[in-house]
C-alpha cells in the first residue's frame, strides 16, 4: 500500500468517520510510511477532475480570485517544471517571501513535488533578518514579489532569484512558468523523513531557531489540527495569519486541504475589524481561526450586526481570555475553542467539536499526542511543563533544530520533548494554560501566572491589551506589574490606573494582586506575539531609587486601595 492510500485511509477514519473524543488518544495511531510526497501522492490524487474551489484569494480592494483543486494541481506542475529548469532540485533550499497571492500556494505545492526544502518568510522581514535566513538557511533560490526584490540587493547567497508580478533586472520572472509543461514527472519516490520545511521561530526570548520538519511531520501531522478545528469537505476556512509563519501552513495549507476544504485567504494593508467581518459574511465562511489579538479587536464591534454562517470558531497563537469567549458566544451563539501547538509541532492540545468545554481550559491532548506535565525535578504530576513522551513520538513533532544539536538535545532530554510552556491538569484530563516557563515567577514565595492576571485585566472596560511581568521588590523579591494598552478614548491617568488596580484586586487572591501598573505600548515580535522578555529586562534595569517612569503608578499611590485591602481582611 502506498503512502497516499495509507494517509487517506487514516484521514477518513479520523475526520470523516469520527473518533469519539474520549477515545481519540487511544484509538488513533500514526502510520508507518517509508515514502510520501503530500503534493504528489495526496493533493494531486484528490485534485484529479475536481473542480471544487481549493483556494479563494480576496482583498480589501475588491480582488477575488478562485482556483479549483484541478487547476492548482496543474499550475503547481508548471511551477515545479519551471523551477527545475532553472536549477532547483531535491534538497535545495527555497526561500518563499510572498503575501496572500495565488503564487504562494502554487510555489509551495511545486516545492513539495520537487522535494525542495521550503523556507517561508514574512514580507515584513528587514534586510538583517533576510541576511540571517539566507545564510543560516543555506538558501539556493528565492521567490518573492518584485516590490521586495531590492531587499536582496548585495546579499550573498541565493543565486537563483525569481520575481512575482513583473520583471526585475537580473531576476527570472515567475510568470514565465505559465509556458512550462503541465505534466510533472518525479525522478524518484520521496523519502518520508526527507526535509520539507524550515521555519525560523518568532524569537520571543532569543535569536530565532531554525525548525526542521520532514515530508510527513507537517503534512500527515496536521491531521490533528484538522480534527481540532473540525474541518469538513466543502468548508470555507479562513485563518487570519500572515504568510511566513507556521500558523499559515497549519491552517491555510495543510489542515484545510487535508479535509478537502476551501482555503480563503484575505489580504489587507491595514486591519479593519468591520472589513474582516464583512468578508466572513460575503464569502460565507464556515470555519474561522484567528489569534487572540484579532478576537479582542473583533469584540469591539457589535458582532450581532453581521449574519455569519460560521459553524466552528477557534483561536490559536496565544491563550484565549474568558472575556473574549463570552462576548462571541453572546453575539453569535458560538464558542471559540482554544488550542495549543508550536512551530515545532502541529496542534497538540485542543477542544475539538463536541467536547464539553470547561471555562479557561485549552482542552485535552489531541489524537496522536501523549502529553505529560513534568515538574522541575522531572516527576510527572498534575502541574508542570507540557512535554511530549518520545516513547510515543508524534509524527507532528519536528525533526530537530537545524545545525543546533545542543539546543535539540536540551528540548529532547530525558525521553521527552519539552515545550517550555506550563499547564495544569484536572481530574477529567483537561489542561489549563499557566504560562511560559520563562514567564511564571514567584512573589513572596507564591507562584504567579502572568496569563491568569492578564485574563482578568482585559475584562476591565478600559483595557485593550496587557502583559504582566515581575518587578523587583526588596521585600517580596518581585511583585506583579502590568503593562497596559488602553482602548481608544481611555485616559492613561491616575484615575484609570486606580480603577484597574481595584478591579483586579477584587477578582484575585490577595497574594496575586497587581501592585504596579504602567501605560505603555507592548513590544512584539514580527508575528505579533508579546515579547515579555523585553519588559522583564526593563524592570530588572530600573533604578534602585524607585523613581517612577512616565505613566507609571504603584498601589502605594492610592490610599483608598489600602483601605479596601484592610476592609477585605476584616
Amino acid at each position: 500500500m502506498n503512502g497516499g492510500t495509507t494517509f487517506i485511509e487514516l484521514r477518513d477514519r479520523l475526520l470523516r468517520e469520527g473518533i469519539p473524543q474520549d477515545q481519540a488518544s487511544q484509538a488513533f495511531h500514526w502510520p508507518a510510511i517509508a515514502h510520501f510526497n503530500w503534493a504528489l501522492d495526496y493533493f494531486d490524487r484528490i485534485a484529479a477532475g475536481n473542480d471544487r474551489p481549493a483556494l479563494r484569494v480576496v482583498d480589501a480592494a475588491g480582488r477575488d480570485q478562485s482556483l479549483s483543486f484541478a487547476a492548482l494541481a496543474r499550475r503547481s506542475n508548471q511551477v515545479a517544471n519551471f523551477l527545475a529548469s532553472h536549477g532547483v532540485g531535491q534538497g535545495d533550499r527555497l526561500l518563499i517571501m510572498l503575501g496572500n497571492v495565488a503564487a504562494l500556494w502554487e510555489t509551495m505545492l511545486a516545492a513539495i513535488k520537487l522535494g525542495a526544502v521550503m523556507i517561508p518568510a514574512t514580507t515584513l522581514l528587514q534586510r538583517a533578518d533576510l541576511a540571517d535566513r539566507v545564510a543560516r538557511g543555506r538558501v539556493r533560490a528565492v521567490v518573492t514579489d518584485r516590490s521586495l526584490a531590492g531587499q536582496f540587493d548585495g546579499l550573498p547567497g541565493a543565486p537563483i532569484r525569481i520575481s512575482v508580478g513583473g520583471a526585475v533586472r537580473g531576476w527570472r520572472e515567475f510568470e514565465d512558468s505559465h509556458a512550462a509543461d503541465a505534466v510533472f514527472r518525479a525522478h524518484a519516490p520521496t523519502p518520508a523523513d526527507a526535509l520539507m520545511l524550515l521555519y525560523f521561530t518568532s524569537g520571543t526570548t532569543a535569536k530565532p531557531k531554525l525548525v526542521a520538519h520532514s515530508q510527513t511531520s507537517y503534512s500527515v501531522g496536521h491531521l490533528s489540527t484538522a480534527y481540532w478545528i473540525g474541518l469538513r469537505p466543502g468548508d470555507v476556512h479562513l485563518n487570519l495569519s500572515s504568510p511566513g509563519w507556521a500558523k499559515h501552513a497549519w491552517s491555510c495549507f495543510f489542515a484545510p486541504w487535508n479535509a478537502e476544504a476551501t482555503v480563503l485567504a484575505y489580504q489587507f494593508e491595514r486591519f479593519s475589524a468591520a472589513a474582516l467581518l464583512d468578508q466572513l459574511v460575503r464569502c460565507r465562511v464556515t470555519t474561522f481561526c484567528a489569534p487572540p489579538t484579532v478576537w479582542r479587536m473583533l469584540i469591539q464591534e457589535d458582532l450581532r450586526r453581521w449574519p455569519v454562517v460560521l459553524r466552528e470558531v477557534v483561536g490559536a497563537g496565544e491563550p484565549l481570555n474568558p472575556e473574549v469567549i463570552d462576548q462571541v458566544r453572546t453575539a453569535w451563539g458560538l464558542t471559540i475553542r482554544d488550542g495549543f501547538g508550536q512551530t515545532e509541532t502541529t496542534a497538540q492540545i485542543g477542544n475539538p467539536p463536541g467536547l464539553p468545554l470547561k471555562p479557561g481550559s485549552m482542552g485535552i491532548p489531541l489524537p496522536g499526542y501523549c502529553v505529560a506535565l513534568l515538574a522541575a525535578d522531572g516527576s510527572v504530576g498534575e502541574e508542570g511543563e507540557i512535554c511530549l513522551d518520545l516513547k510515543q513520538r508524534p509524527v507532528g513533532l519536528m525533526q530537530a533544530y537545524l545545525d543546533d544539536p545542543e539546543k535539540t538535545a536540551e528540548v529532547m532530554r530525558d525521553g521527552y520533548y519539552h515545550t517550555g510552556d506550563v499547564a495544569s491538569r484536572d481530574a477529567d484530563g483537561y489542561l489549563t494554560y499557566v504560562g511560559r516557563l520563562d514567564d511564571v515567577f514567584k512573589s513572596s514565595d507564591y507562584r504567579i501566572s502572568p496569563f491568569e492576571l492578564e485574563s482578568v485585566l482585559i475584562e476591565h472596560p478600559a483595557v485593550a491589551e496587557a502583559a504582566v511581568v515581575p518587578s523587583p521588590d526588596p521585600l517580596r523579591l518581585a511583585v506583579p506589574k502590568a503593562y497596559v494598552v488602553l482602548i481608544v478614548g481611555a485616559a492613561p491617568d491616575a484615575a484609570t490606573a486606580c480603577s484597574i488596580l481595584e478591579y483586579v484586586r477584587g477578582r484575585v487572591s490577595p497574594f496575586k494582586r497587581i501592585r504596579r501598573l504602567e501605560f505603555a505600548d507592548l513590544p512584539k515580535t514580527i508575528s505579533g506575539k508579546i515579547r515579555r522578555v523585553e519588559l522583564r529586562l526593563a524592570e530588572n534595569e530600573r533604578s534602585a531609587d524607585g523613581v517612577r517612569r512616565a505613566q507609571e503608578f504603584w498601589e502605594e499611590d492610592f490610599p483608598e486601595l489600602r483601605r479596601t485591602v484592610r476592609e477585605s481582611r476584616d
